[in-house]
């Protein structure tokens, strides 16, 4: 039955298609006498450009063009011009004449195949004048060097407060003061970015398809750019494979491919290698803390003071999105009386920040959860007990941490039992058991730690998200929304909702996205939004196409609209099943029914946009066991365990499986992933024989369960989850590291831990 659909977990609609090869990716499409882009990048990390040395390349026959920024004019307004009232003002030029980071575009060539643009762009060369690297946030915070023309390189500063927490630390039994770290890391997607530009024939309009997660934010970059109006742009997105976010935001080379199809009256294509999506697509986490923390003897937080420096590249691309982030869940799901923070956004010159799956919040769950473990052996408690004696109860829902959202509403936590998911997750980890085997190899060359790691998390901004329903006369369902997947389950998780709303058969409902001029506005994938946005706007468009069915349904049965009942594609009266007629009968008949004259327009078809009031606030724990070789310092996961509360899960299978994906990065923030820079400003991880992204075989299984506690903010009661999976996973690994190597008096201050670091910290090394 259509109504039962919500909850349920039919198996994905969209992957048959790609598992039998049916996939049509950016590198998929092909366009007649396509011509191919490529981007000469800056060979250093700070140099202002002299000159472009194209002749050599140009001498190859097939090479169309070679252009720097003085020979293409139409990109010479900038990508991004920013003056916010909070932060410096700066430009990021789509072509650098003054580089600002090692790959950043300098200049393109143009040629008729991919292997003749290779041979190309080895023959270009450029003289630089270069100049001083910023390397770090404390190197850019020391320095005299000046990444744009500020007084200093810091573009922002983040703040939050409640209370007094410098006197509230005065009188607290234990303080614990800390600096910890976390690492750089990169997207990885397994699809790199690329686009695709032409003309089109017939409307005359410039279309881009691209591997992007915000068709719309991408459709204005190009018209602004290239000073054209927004409805004669048209961006269209394939299938993509992985976004994580660092595909929502707008990079040079999707201009550049657009400018360079207009400026030559054919269609261009630009996929970018492996080594340039690690040296260009934005990257993100790389935080510094200095945060101490004060305790009663019972182990109740009396205060948390911190500031944080955040390494947000050569632009600040995300204003203070997230570093506020950081700061707003840092506290996370436990009572904090006194707290304050405040986030710096340093710039460098490396490749600027995005916001990666997550963005500010495993950092934030990394220093608290850091500071509970430390707390708990100071206070000579259990790490799960110090956290029972702080996480905020149910009673207390909705619960109120004094702090404002970057929506700029004030924070409150939707319903939810944070002590029970808490008390599920110890269970499912056989949390006292692996205390006796711990203690049972006391001693031994392997050690076993166990580390636990819980947060709260906003999830699903607005501002809105829409849908347009429209049922076709043949029966089948056409659900047109402004949010394109990249993999996450989009078009089966929607399709139920607007199945069971509508009374249609989920085999009918067919959720169609990616292309700006089959629906008008979108605010693009990413924040956990997706459900919690444009799922009450399928919800309560399908709603409303039912009751539009059920009054020209009226007219069909002769009967009262009242009494219409629809069910899997059948429309009938209420009591008498056998008499009915289909959706698509219905749908056909409503082009012409006086029915929906009050209505105002014809057929089974409404738009509706939702707008919610603020975000959810969903809540999980994660819990890991590890063990160390104190001879080696290998490191092996043996077991793991996720809870989550998403509100309401529409398909319970695939709200588990992004929570097992987002773990699975999560746990390789924990144990190796590091985007790794020289001093220099060199990138030194640019393949994947650098950048160690997880195998397999190094995760356990990733059991799941879930506590449901619908969110007030949305009918639909759902809490985001896209995200979840990644923030507290870095901090259950660095805890059990430690908790594994407590007789050596390891502190575990950075992320990843590595066989290398331990090695030096048992030994005094830094």
């Amino acid at each position: 039955m259509a109504q039962d659909l919500i909850g349920a977990s039919p198996l994905r609609k969209e992957d048959r298609r790609l598992l039998v090869g049916g996939g049509k990716y950016l590198d998929d499409l092909r366009r007649v006498d396509v011509a191919h882009l490529g981007v000469v990048r800056s060979a250093h990390a700070h140099a202002k450009v002299v000159r472009v040395a194209a002749g050599d390349a140009l001498a190859l026959s097939g090479v169309h063009a070679v252009w720097a920024a003085a020979d293409f004019p139409e990109v010479k307004r900038p990508l991004v011009s920013s003056g916010a009232d909070r932060q410096r003002p700066y430009t990021m030029p789509v072509l650098a004449e003054t580089a600002r980071y090692v790959g950043e575009p300098i200049a393109v060539v143009v040629a008729d195949t991919p292997e003749l643009l290779a041979d190309a762009l080895a023959l270009v060369t450029v003289e630089y004048d270069t100049l001083p690297p910023v390397v770090s946030a404390e190197d850019g915070a020391a320095t005299a060097t000046r990444v744009h023309d500020w007084p200093d390189n810091a573009a922002l500063v983040a703040r939050g407060q409640v209370g007094d927490p410098a006197a509230a630390l005065a009188g607290a039994d234990v303080v614990v003061r800390e600096h910890i770290r976390h690492a750089r890391l990169a997207g990885a997607a397994i699809e790199p970015r690329g686009a695709l530009a032409y003309r089109d024939g017939e409307s005359g309009a410039l279309v881009v398809a691209s591997s992007t997660q915000n068709p719309y934010r991408l459709r204005e970059a190009v018209a602004g750019v290239l000073g054209l109006a927004v409805e004669d742009v048209r961006v269209i997105v394939p299938d993509v494979g992985g976004g994580f976010g660092p595909k929502g935001g707008i990079y040079p080379e999707e201009i550049l491919v657009a400018a360079a199809a207009l400026r030559l009256g054919r269609a261009v294509k630009w996929v970018e290698t492996r080594r340039e999506d690690l040296l260009s697509t934005g990257q993100d986490r790389e935080q510094v803390h200095e945060v101490t923390i004060g305790f009663r003897r019972d182990g109740t937080i009396v205060a948390i003071d911190g500031t944080f420096l955040a390494d947000v590249g050569a632009y600040p691309l995300q204003g203070d999105g997230l570093t506020l982030n950081t700061v707003n869940h840092l506290p996370g799901p436990y009572r904090v009386p006194a707290y304050r923070n405040a986030g710096t956004s340093i710039v460098t010159t490396k490749a600027p920040n995005a916001a990666y799956r997550a963005a500010g919040r495993p950092e934030a769950a990394l220093v608290m959860e850091r500071l509970m473990d430390i707390g708990a052996r100071r206070l000579g408690l259990d790490p799960a007990e110090v956290r029972r004696r702080n996480l905020i109860r149910p009673q207390e829902m909705p619960y109120r941490p004094g702090l404002k959202y970057k929506d700029g509403v004030a924070i409150a936590y939707d319903p939810g039992d944070f002590p029970a998911a808490f008390e599920r997750a110890l269970a499912m980890i056989e949390y006292d058991e692996w205390r006796r085997r711990q203690k049972a190899q006391a001693g031994g060359a392997q050690r076993i730690g166990v580390g636990l790691a819980c947060y709260a998390q906003g999830t699903g901004l607005g501002p809105f998200e829409g849908a347009t329903v429209r049922v076709d006369p043949s029966g089948q369902v056409y659900v047109y929304i402004g949010v394109t997947a990249q993999g996450q389950g989009h078009g089966t998780t929607l399709a139920q909702i607007a199945a069971a709303e509508l009374g249609a058969k989920l085999d009918d409902v067919q959720i169609v996205a990616g292309d700006t001029t089959r629906f008008a506005f979108g605010m693009g994938t990413g924040g956990s939004r997706v459900t919690a946005n444009a799922g009450p706007a399928v919800a309560r468009t399908a709603r409303e196409v039912r009751r539009r069915a059920a009054r020209v349904a009226a007219e069909l049965l002769e009967c009262a609209a009242e009494d219409v009942r629809i069910d899997d594609g059948r429309v009938h009266v209420a009591g008498s099943p056998d008499r009915f007629v289909t959706l698509g009968r219905v749908a056909q008949a409503a082009v012409r029914s006086k029915a929906l004259r009050e209505i105002g327009e014809p057929g089974l078809n409404a738009c509706t946009y939702f707008y919610p009031d603020t975000v959810t606030w969903a809540f999980g724990m994660q819990a890991a066991v590890v063990e160390v070789d104190v001879e080696t310092f290998a490191l092996r996961l043996l077991k793991y365990a996720v809870v989550h509360d998403p509100g309401r899960a529409i398909n319970p299978m695939i709200v588990e499986g992004q929570l097992q994906g987002g773990a699975a990065q999560g746990i390789a923030a924990g144990l190796m992933e590091a985007v790794v820079y020289d001093g220099a400003g060199q990138l030194l991880t640019g393949s994947f024989m650098d950048y160690a992204i997880p195998r397999a075989a190094d995760l356990p299984a990733l059991p799941v369960e879930l506590l449901e506690h619908r969110s007030t903010i949305n009918e639909l009661g759902v809490k985001g989850v896209g995200e979840s999976g990644c923030i507290p996973s870095a901090a259950a690994i660095a805890n059990a590291v430690e908790d594994a190597l407590a007789e050596f008096g390891v502190t575990i201050r950075e992320v990843p831990v590595t066989a290398e670091s331990l090695f030096q910290s048992t030994r005094g090394g830094a």
